[in-house]
């Protein structure tokens, strides 16, 4: 069977060599989300055309940055923007930025901070796995619960507050809170909005709460490469980021390196999202999970539900749960039954407790699907394998 590349708008034709084929790495029914561990996005024809024009010319890429930060920032409505090399890496150099400034023996030195403000508020419910991206510029994370707590912690050491996005419920600071206080203090106030477009205005609001600096995604829901971020907001700390990253040379974000090819589909990716109509595209979703719905629940002894994630990777998932009395089948084995069978279908990992944080977020206690990032006619592909190995769980 001849391999074909998929997008939103249906299946293209490959050029030239099969490399995948060649390698013997399988393609996949991606039914878990824009995550790092199934690549993020499939990116659009243009988007890939956009990055091939950046491949294909040479520039002075530091103008070519600009230029590009400057149509996204436009096109955002936010004061200032930057392509990083990740959401990750837009942490790392917004962090860089508030404890650097545009000082070059600072930004040379980090991660030695010896002198520096070098300590980074946040409070202790919003601790995450990518908060290494913070530590990586040689801060102390200082942990607080509450806003009297958050004000005792403030120091002459104090470089920058972080808040994540996801846990905003969790804290017992809020957002509005939160910029105020770094506003009273006159520290600058970073956000991690990662995964957290759809909606988009996730993004506005941030900025409009008052956050200096927001990081996001660019590979995931917004379609363009899996190793790119924006970091958007105070001109002053996007430039001071800026000076932080490639293509500086003895900079802490010289491995986070951008690329012209990156920036070019970054762009093309926010524009074809900003034209997306997403009221349809969620329609769409609710489809495709129609589809899977309706296919496992007529097994007797399975339920599948709908649900939305409240924050993070907002949009329609399914999760599917059955009786192990009747169905004689772990999650653990029905997600390796579909990662192992033909196609290969990948679902969210089953190894994360209910109790973690994904719980908090909508996340159920069962086999959770998202459909999002399904191409078209995949849905189908999902119901239909799921049926046949619940089915024939049930009958052993």
């Amino acid at each position: 069977m001849t391999p074909v590349h998929h997008d939103a708008e249906g299946p293209r034709a490959p050029a030239g060599r099969d490399l995948l084929t060649e390698l013997g790495v399988r393609r996949v029914v991606n039914a878990a989300g824009y995550y790092t561990y199934v690549g993020g996005a499939v990116m659009a024809p243009e988007v890939v055309d956009a990055w091939a024009q950046g491949a294909a010319a040479v520039v002075r890429v530091e103008e070519l940055f600009d230029a590009v930060g400057r149509r996204i920032a436009a096109l955002l409505g936010c004061e200032a923007a930057l392509v990083t090399g990740s959401a990750a890496a837009a942490l790392t150099v917004g962090t860089a930025a508030c404890i650097t400034g545009t000082d070059p023996d600072r930004i040379l030195r980090i991660p030695d901070t010896t002198g520096m403000r070098n300590e980074v508020i946040v409070q202790r419910n919003h601790r995450f796995s990518y908060d290494h991206a913070v530590r990586a510029c040689g801060i102390r994370l200082i942990e607080v619960d509450t806003a009297a707590e958050l004000e005792a912690a403030v120091g002459d050491r104090t470089a920058m507050l972080l808040f994540l996005n996801l846990a905003e419920a969790r804290g017992r600071i809020g957002s509005a809170e939160f910029t105020a206080l770094g506003r009273k203090h006159g520290i600058p106030t970073l956000i991690d909005c990662a995964a957290d477009v759809p909606p988009l205005k996730t993004l506005t609001d941030a900025l409009a709460v008052g956050f200096d600096l927001v990081a996001v995604s660019g590979g995931k829901a917004i379609g363009g490469p899996q190793n790119v971020g924006l970091l958007l907001g105070r001109p002053d700390l996007v430039a001071a980021a800026r000076l932080n990253a490639a293509p500086n040379s003895d900079v802490i974000g010289r491995a986070m390196k951008g690329s012209k090819e990156n920036a070019l589909a970054m762009l093309v990716a926010l524009e074809r999202y900003l034209a997306r109509d997403h009221e349809a595209d969620w329609r769409e979703w609710e489809g495709r999970v129609d589809v899977i719905v309706a296919a496992v629940n007529a097994i007797p002894g399975v339920t599948a539900e709908p649900f939305v994630p409240a924050i993070n990777s907002h949009g329609p998932h399914v999760c599917i749960r059955w009786d192990e009395q009747r169905i004689k089948l772990t999650l653990a084995e029905a997600a390796a039954l579909l990662r192992e069978g033909e196609p290969s279908i990948e679902t969210f990992p089953v190894d994360i407790p209910p109790e973690s944080r994904w719980a908090a977020i909508g996340w159920r206690d069962g086999l959770n699907l998202g459909v999002w990032a399904l191409q078209r006619g995949e849905a189908e592909i999902v119901a239909a394998r799921l049926a046949e190995i619940l089915a024939a769980a049930a009958t052993r």
